[in-house]
């Protein structure tokens, strides 16, 4: 199963939203995404690997799993090959990591080009639309 991630943010700090889509055998088997109010780019995205997690806990599942995100930042700090250095970010990986600990989750985390990130990205960008025109 192949999961893809997206965050983001209009204005960076501005309105955000994450969301996340699973795929299994080239079929969408579920989908999420949440605005988030005012955050970074950076928050969103991780908001969107814990969204994920969140989803693969609750529906147990095991064996071989991909998350794919469009930000190498994120992705690199998840996978040890950068520090995090934001106090703010900190927080959020610290809560993955523990969530892949606690749970013995083995997923690995790849850095996908954003055009192969198209499923999620849409997601979010729906997400940012719809909070436009809403107000939120």
């Amino acid at each position: 199963m192949i999961i893809y991630c997206d965050g983001g943010s209009r204005g960076n700090p501005g309105p955000a939203a994450s969301a996340f889509v699973a795929v299994k055998d080239n079929e969408i088997v579920y989908k999420e995404s949440k605005f988030l109010g005012t955050e970074t780019n950076n928050i969103a995205e991780y908001q969107a690997v814990l969204m994920a997690l969140n989803w693969i806990i609750d529906s147990n599942l095991k064996g071989e799993l991909i998350v794919n995100l469009d930000s190498q930042l994120v992705e690199r700090q998840i996978n040890g090959k950068y520090k995090v250095k934001s106090e703010k970010l900190k927080k959020f990986h610290k809560k993955i990591l523990d969530i892949l600990t606690n749970n013995n989750l083995k997923i690995k985390f790849i850095w996908a080009y954003r055009s192969d990130n198209e499923l999620a990205d849409t997601l979010v960008n729906e997400e940012l639309d719809a909070s436009a025109s809403t107000g939120k």
